[in-house]
């Protein structure tokens, strides 16, 4: 039996925190054979948050003996605007009943450069549970 969790990000620029809105968010699982499978696309609001994907989790008590599934979904998030590099995270971790946030910083571009793919992903590991 499936349960359900739900994701959303706030997106922002320096330390100061500033907030990116009318950023494009791409949420995305992977399916098989390596392939992304979107889940759903946002837009950054004035604050810089998208609002919430709803996205299928195993349920809870599925992980409550040894050897058992993990207790929680995994997506990848895309996040880019003019001006910024393109930022990917993977492995994001979503928990049944539970809203998780996950805080993006896009760094702007050099003058004159066009948006790339970035040479390394941010990669999240599987908490120790």
């Amino acid at each position: 039996m499936e349960a359900v969790g739900t994701i959303l990000t706030r997106v922002y620029a320096s330390r100061a925190q500033i907030p990116v809105a009318g950023a494009t968010v791409a949420f995305t699982q992977r399916g098989t054979e390596g392939r992304h499978v979107l889940l759903a696309v946002r837009t950054t609001d004035g604050s810089g948050r998208t609002a919430p994907v709803q996205v299928a989790t195993p349920n809870a008590s599925a992980s409550e003996n040894p050897g058992t599934a993990e207790p929680f979904a995994v997506c990848d998030i895309w996040a880019e605007s003019p001006g910024y590099e393109l930022l990917v995270v993977e492995n994001v971790q979503i928990f049944p009943g539970t809203q998780t946030l996950q805080e993006l910083e896009l760094i702007p571009l050099p003058e004159q450069t066009s948006a790339l793919l970035p040479e390394n992903p941010v990669n999240i590991p599987p908490q120790n549970l």
